[in-house]
């Protein structure tokens, strides 16, 4: 097969086949496309929810490789999914590498607020970063994550059923038209308006257009125009169809997602991560960042994430000058509780950014903190799955009082380079002893020994 063959079945619903394509690749191309950088994500949704390029965790390593991206992390709604394919595969290709989830919650100290998610009080969109393993089973925590994906089949359910019956002449099968678009059944409302879409062309073939039209209340001949262009299309049919106002729409309440502290408790029940999410400052449960981030400490969260491309890149210059100003708050909130802070750009709609743009000058201040804030994910998830050393455990803390000494010593740990084979060796060998003074002596070093 060419490359482009490869690439296209690096991403195939069929794990060994990823794995295969992934060593062929690598045999073919030892060396990276581009040489390593300071650029970096630790935000990336897989095909386990939903990428915008259909992309499996083994592809967006790959390319990480490729485009010399400093480190990678991934980012799935409700699960777990990808967590042992991205560690063989950065493994395999010597990428720096850690793995989270993203989910809604409810906040319930902030439900008479908006705060992440506009339009829906009280709803929290928040993170775990840091897992090298999900919950056990029988846990409690293995009770939360399941109940997490369980909630989100039922919201998708319910979704369809509403829109099924406003469309009347077109109606979707969840299992039939929306499960088989992914790997291992988690589907997210990207899946949903794009199984509408394509059957929309099915059923009705040059007539969806004026199906459309009619049914949203759309300007037939804006329609018609637009409907060729799939990305543009979903979207619209996203913002009518299931955004407020739209004929899915239910508003949520405290019932609808699981509680934030429950969602704590899960992922410190793995010693990951507790991670909060901000959008853009411009809402009133964001309104008071430091107020809010005192609230989260005290549940235990540890480390922030932005995605800053939707702080600075817009086109309306009054806009971006505001939502800078609120960047430039929220980033000085976190740093003066010398929270790590975690950044990427999602992938999870088609044409953002692989990376973001570091030259940009809204960026560039904190090039230094978002590089550490990667180091510190990196460095845990090293030491957590090597040395039985987490970050946010009573060890560390006592080890490192001081969260900015913390953040040093985890991120000198993170900055070693991706582990040789030889490394990777002697640490699958070692007790965890032995593997926090190999992992201490390497960074020390800078390099591994």
């Amino acid at each position: 097969m060419t490359t482009p063959e490869l690439l296209e079945q690096l991403s195939s619903f069929c794990p060994d086949t990823r794995s295969a394509v992934l060593r062929q690749l690598l045999a073919a191309q030892p060396e990276p496309g581009k040489p390593q950088s300071d650029w970096l994500n630790m935000h990336m949704h897989t095909f386990f929810s939903y990428n915008g390029e259909g992309w499996s965790p083994s592809r967006l390593a790959w390319e990480t490789r490729e485009q010399g991206l400093y480190s990678m992390a991934i980012c799935d709604f409700d699960v777990l999914q990808g967590l042992e394919e991205i560690f063989a595969a950065t493994d395999l290709l010597g990428v720096r590498a850690a793995v989270g989830f993203e989910s809604r919650v409810f906040f319930r100290e902030y439900a008479e607020h908006e705060i992440n998610s506009p339009g829906e009080p009280g709803v929290f969109y928040f993170m775990g970063m840091g897992f090298v393993a999900p919950p056990k089973a029988g846990t409690k925590g293995a009770a939360v994550l399941a109940d997490m994906l369980a909630r989100s089949h039922a919201r998708n359910r319910a979704l369809i059923a509403r829109i099924n019956t406003a469309l009347e002449d077109l109606s979707l099968d969840y299992d039939a038209d929306v499960l088989p678009l992914t790997p291992l059944e988690n589907a997210t409302e990207r899946h949903i308006v794009c199984a509408y879409y394509e059957k929309s062309l099915a059923v009705f073939g040059n007539g969806a257009a004026a199906f459309w039209a009619t049914k949203l209340g759309l300007d037939p001949a804006a329609t018609a125009a637009m409907i060729g262009d799939a990305n543009k299309f979903t979207d619209q049919l996203r913002s009518k169809l299931m955004k407020k106002g739209g004929a899915g729409y239910a508003q949520p309440d405290e019932t609808t997602f699981p509680l934030l502290d429950d969602v704590i408790g899960m992922i410190q029940e793995c010693r990951a991560i507790p991670m909060s999410a901000w959008l853009d400052g411009l809402r009133s449960g964001e309104s008071d960042p430091v107020a809010q981030l005192e609230c989260l400490m005290a549940k235990g969260i540890a480390a922030v994430n932005i995605i800053p491309d939707r702080n600075w890149n817009v086109k309306d210059p009054a806009t971006a000058a505001k939502l800078v100003r609120e960047l430039d708050r929220y980033v000085a909130a976190a740093k003066s509780f010398d929270l790590p802070i975690n950044i990427g750009t999602e992938l999870n709609k088609p044409g953002q950014r692989f990376v973001d743009d570091f030259a940009a000058e809204p960026m560039k201040p904190y090039h230094a903190d978002f590089l550490q804030g990667a180091q510190v994910m990196v460095g845990h998830t090293r030491l957590l799955r090597w040395a039985d050393y987490s970050y946010t455990d009573a060890a560390a803390t006592a080890d490192y009082a001081r969260r900015a000494d913390r953040n040093a010593f985890f991120a000198s740990v993170g900055a070693l380079p991706g582990p040789t084979a030889a490394a990777l060796a002697k640490l699958a060998g070692m007790e965890p002893a032995k593997a926090l003074d190999y992992l201490r002596d390497s960074a020390a070093r800078g390099q591994w020994r």
